[in-house]
């Protein structure tokens, strides 16, 4: 009697790709059918949980729909397929384990937040036998010399262990591709309409115009690496503000885990074989710890993460004037970096490192709102929104995270002159002040009225009034404008892969 043909789904969620993907790996080894499933959370595209945003932006969706399109290609030229169901996973996988018939395992890879755990509770209990994989650092959390429960909380020191103790594991060949049952219905990837999400157009100015999916992940691996050598210069560009290639901009596509932190690591190990390995070379894996490291504190600290006072538990009388929220979200705020800043989030889903770092520090030290409203904006806007690097960093800026330097406060006129001495990427994104030709732009306020009138600027009218002025601002208004102030504020760490951890800006 012929033994009936072994089934396993592998639920994808933000593992978006064939390419060292352990749990698919898994899968294709270890039954005759394998059911590759995405699946489109309604969770997800509701209200964020203090403040109501909207959980998924534009920006992202549309990365995301591209992302899983381009896997469903991907899988059918080897054979297979992605099933793709809108719905809650741990309603669907019940349904196809009852539709199917001969299922015998689910796999998928390990999540450590709140609402992806309560998923996976529930879906070790939908009848057949569950196996889970850790796939989402650089770093495995078997192969850390500490237990997650004495991970260090200064990132210098878990950087330090992990690099001396640690191995880096090797790629996890997907091959042997297996097809999905006959007669299973593959599904249509919804539309952005159909999951309640405007569509938005692209904007002019973007510098790269963000395409999800693994293929062109793996593009723009070989483009910074091989193509340009930019990888050998990050360092140096890292901090710009306006082009494609001052910074690598690998965090858009592992938040969705269309590349993954190993192929980035291995590749870099090749290059730095066959062309250079320098500080730069060095300064991308670097910022791959920062994003390893904030998974790690949240599998530590688990909600804390989300709570008011941080991993601290530090009590600070957070304010929440909507008025001021709105525009700082908004670009409203009369303090020109921060605007162009937001500005540039809001129309594209992109921010730089240093962006991030200076509209953080505006939100907490400067209008001293609560650092949950920042961060919910954020998981809205950012295409490479990561929660642990969000919300770990957000902790960082505001104080009360994992930050040795718990004062740490950006000077928003300071900042903007070293980063953009002549105003060029303010005008950019704030064009009610592109008659200001230099640095003057960053402390508009300060202009006599005939300056301002012959830019056609009217303060109060055509822009905005600050509606806050640290007094350390007033240190920078009074010089030479155009010119770099003095050596730049330390960088911020962690910010790069997402603030650091998800970005790679």
């Amino acid at each position: 009697m012929a033994s009936k043909a072994r089934i396993a789904i592998c639920l994808l969620r933000n593992d978006l790709r064939l390419h060292d993907n352990e749990a698919l790996s898994w899968a294709f080894k270890n039954a005759d059918f394998v059911v590759p499933l995405y699946c489109f959370d309604p969770r997800h595209y509701k209200g964020t949980w203090h403040f109501n945003l909207p959980k998924t932006g534009s920006h992202r969706l549309k990365f995301l729909l591209e992302s899983v399109s381009d896997l469903r290609n991907t899988l059918r030229l080897k054979g297979s397929n992605l099933i793709v169901r809108v719905g809650k996973p741990e309603v669907i996988v019940p349904e196809l384990v009852k539709t199917l018939s001969d299922v015998q395992n689910l796999v998928f890879h390990e999540e450590v937040t709140y609402e992806e755990l309560k998923v996976e509770k529930a879906l070790k209990h939908c009848g057949i036998d569950v196996k889970t994989f850790w796939g989402h650092t650089l770093y495995h959390k078997s192969d850390l010399s500490f237990s997650v429960n004495n991970l260090p909380d200064v990132y210098t020191q878990f950087r330090k262990s992990v690099e001396a103790k640690c191995p880096v594991r090797k790629l996890i060949n997907v091959d042997d591709v297996k097809p999905v049952p006959e007669g299973l219905e593959e599904g249509q990837v919804p539309t952005m309409e159909d999951l309640g999400v405007k569509s938005v157009p692209v904007d002019p100015r973007i510098a790269l115009n963000f395409k999800g999916g693994e293929t062109v992940a793996l593009d723009r691996l070989n483009h910074y690496l091989w193509e340009t050598d930019s990888v050998a210069t990050y360092k140096e560009t890292r901090n710009g503000m306006i082009g494609a290639d001052y910074s690598t901009k690998f965090s858009t596509w592992l938040a969705h885990g269309c590349i993954s932190p190993r192929k980035i690591f291995w590749e870099i190990k090749q290059y730095e074989q066959e062309r250079t390995a320098n500080q730069s070379t060095y300064w991308v894996i670097f910022e791959l710890l920062w994003r390893d490291y904030f998974r790690y504190v949240a599998l530590k600290y688990g909600n804390q993460i989300f709570y008011e006072g941080g991993v601290q538990n530090k009590r600070i009388p957070w304010k929440q004037d909507k008025a001021m929220f709105e525009a700082w979200k908004d670009g409203r705020t009369g303090v020109p970096y921060v605007d162009a800043n937001m500005r540039e989030m809001a129309a594209t889903g992109f921010m730089s490192n240093r962006g991030r770092q200076n509209v953080a520090s505006f939100l907490t030290k400067d209008l001293k709102l609560d650092w949950r409203m920042g961060a919910e904006w954020f998981e809205s806007q950012l295409i490479d929104h990561d929660v642990t690097s969000n919300y770990g960093n957000w902790l960082y800026s505001a104080g009360i995270g994992n930050d040795p330097r718990e004062d740490r406060k950006f000077n928003m006129v300071k900042q903007g002159l070293d980063y953009d001495h002549d105003g060029e990427y303010v005008r950019l994104w704030v064009p009610e002040l592109e008659k200001i030709k230099d640095g003057s732009v960053h402390h508009v306020w300060t202009l006599s009225n005939s300056v301002l009138s012959r830019a056609e600027v009217s303060l109060g009218e055509t822009y905005p009034n600050p509606i806050v002025i640290a007094p350390e601002w007033s240190r920078h208004t009074n010089k030479k404008s155009g010119r770099n102030q003095g050596p730049p504020q330390k960088q911020n760490k962690g910010i790069d892969f997402y603030f650091k951890g998800s970005q790679k800006h």
